[in-house]
């Protein structure tokens, strides 16, 4: 059930954030849900080893202080750099609107955590 809202509601907040920040473009809703989708994707096969490497690099500081957020935030950042390469009809402008992006998603992902 977590997964099916996961996938409803990240094209949304990726439309409200193409609006809210400059840095973020996006065609329509359609390529919107694509988008999402292909983020979702991504991070599933990619983020925990982004994820692994952040924490290694840390030496594991931010998991061990229970800031373990923060590295799969800039994991996911990384990750919604890979799917603007890959895609055409979406775009943003550096790391910084990503790293917004990937911000809004985790908390709308645990707003969707916590209510599941």
């Amino acid at each position: 059930m977590e997964l099916l809202f996961q996938i409803i509601f990240t094209p949304v907040v990726i439309l409200v954030s193409a609006k809210m920040l400059s840095g973020i473009y996006i065609k329509d809703f359609k390529a919107a849900f694509w988008t999402s989708l292909s983020i979702l994707i991504v991070g599933f096969l990619v983020g925990w080893f982004l994820t692994l490497l952040l924490n290694l690099a840390t030496l594991g500081l931010f998991w061990i202080v229970g800031l373990g957020v923060i590295t799969r935030i800039i994991a996911y950042a990384v990750v919604i750099e890979v799917v603007d390469k890959v895609r055409d009809d979406f775009h943003t402008k550096g790391f910084l609107p990503s790293l917004w992006l990937s911000i809004l998603l985790a908390v709308t992902w645990g707003i969707i955590d916590y209510i599941f």
